[in-house]
């Protein structure tokens, strides 16, 4: 295990062999300093990984938990992609129409049966405050439905330009229709409430130039706020439960996830 100094900040990188994957699993782990409880500091798996140094994330982790207004301890875990990445995330069991996503069951044993178990046993914390879960682009799809439908283990979920279109027939398809088709908001209507889930959501207006109903709003932004309407109508309240970060300006990049990512920080674990 390769370990960084940065102020506030343990950085360690390693490897996890993996059977339900057969590949190796880069990941980094963020570790604050000077935790002096650790059964009460929480854990943030995020997906991508690989894209936490282009975002900045070490200083971004750094100012959080060191300011004025710093957040409460997270340890936060990311998760480096293979070159497999559109079959390992999606929605576990429900391939897209292309047939992409075909191991996001797999890639859900990883996270179950061996990430989490080396995670507790590395650093000695046999159990979270609580357990979080982020993505971005299919990485946020991926963690949205890992904790959908694990809300036992979970408590928030956080979903920047999450590929929410997810569905099961092409688009152009004469019968295709959004309320029917789309995957993941068929998850969230037939699936169960759970009162203590969180849920963060993030659109860039850049994030594509698609419009696929001719409404005059991309279809990113589209797919979030119908996703928001299925979560209001199974019982959350946009007002506690839910939040919703739109940037004007917002692409669909890593500049723009590491510009909305402080929000996403303070909004879980802001004190």
């Amino acid at each position: 295990m390769q370990v960084e100094n940065v102020p506030g900040i343990l950085v360690e990188n390693t490897f996890i062999e993996s059977k339900f994957l057969a590949r190796e699993v880069k990941v980094d782990f963020y570790l604050p300093r000077n935790v002096a409880d650790p059964s009460q500091m929480s854990l943030l798996l995020i997906n991508d990984g690989q894209d936490m140094e282009k975002m900045g994330f070490e200083s971004i982790l750094e100012e959080l938990f060191t300011g004025d207004d710093a957040i409460a301890p997270v340890l936060c875990v990311a998760i480096h992609c293979s070159t497999d990445r559109k079959m390992e995330y999606g929605v576990a069991g429900m391939p897209d129409y292309k047939g992409r996503g075909a191991k996001a069951n797999l890639y859900t044993s990883f996270i179950f049966e061996e990430l989490l178990p080396f995670v507790r046993k590395q650093y000695a914390v046999p159990s979270f405050k609580e357990k979080s879960f982020a993505g971005f682009s299919l990485g946020g799809l991926m963690a949205l439905d890992i904790v959908w439908n694990h809300p036992g283990q979970f408590s928030k979920v956080g979903v920047f330009s999450g590929s929410l279109w997810w569905r099961n027939i092409d688009q152009d398809d004469e019968e295709y229709d959004d309320d029917k088709h789309r995957i993941i908001h068929q998850q969230i209507r037939n699936g169960q409430y759970a009162p203590w889930l969180k849920f963060f959501f993030q659109c860039g207006n850049m994030d594509e130039l698609k419009d696929r109903n001719q409404n005059g709003i991309i279809d990113s932004i589209d797919d979030t706020l119908d996703l928001i309407k299925e979560l209001v109508a199974k019982g959350y309240s946009e007002e506690n439960e839910i939040k919703y970060l739109e940037l004007k300006d917002g692409h669909h990049d890593v500049f723009t996830w590491g510009r909305a990512m402080p929000d996403f920080l303070r909004w879980g674990w802001g004190k």
